[in-house]
């Protein structure tokens, strides 16, 4: 794990702690996958919105960014899952947008972060439906509010 905005620190100290905490979580709830290592950077928008527009040619800054890594040995000898970072700004942002405190919605982005990193996808409704219901699950056991519950409003990945 990197820290590149101490701002994350500043805002959440606990942020590292609750990271791995929801990575585990939903590493533990796979036991099937092969390799458990996962790179995640707490960034600023400029390098998320750098790497939005140079990877998928978006020139934003979004909450969180997955890139799953090769799962050839010879690619990945380390049997590495991927990369997530996030973004803080869009991240606080969001966080009182919706009047949930920084640590849930830094939680449900970084299992949602995984997720992505293990193949699910929300591109159509089941897939969605699919991918939420996963990370209700998750959240749940880490004793975060449903943020899709009808009074919360998801945050907007992509």
């Amino acid at each position: 794990m990197e820290i590149e905005d101490e701002a994350w620190i500043q805002a959440e100290p606990e942020a590292e702690a609750l990271v791995w905490r929801a990575a585990q979580a939903v590493l533990d709830a796979h036991e099937d996958i092969e390799g458990h290592g996962i790179v995640i950077l707490l960034a600023d928008d400029d390098s998320v919105q750098t790497l939005n527009r140079d990877f998928r040619q978006k020139d934003y800054a979004t909450n969180v960014l997955s890139f799953p890594s090769p799962q050839n040995s010879e690619a990945n000898p380390e049997g590495q899952i991927g990369d997530i970072v996030l973004a803080f700004g869009v991240c606080q942002r969001e966080a009182a947008e919706q009047g949930k405190p920084l640590a849930h919605h830094l939680q449900h982005l970084v299992a949602h972060g995984v997720l992505h990193l293990l193949g699910y996808d929300h591109e159509s409704d089941d897939e969605a439906q699919a991918m939420e219901a996963f990370e209700r699950e998750i959240l749940a056991g880490l004793d975060v509010p449903d943020p899709y519950a009808a009074d919360a409003e998801p945050a907007s990945t992509d």
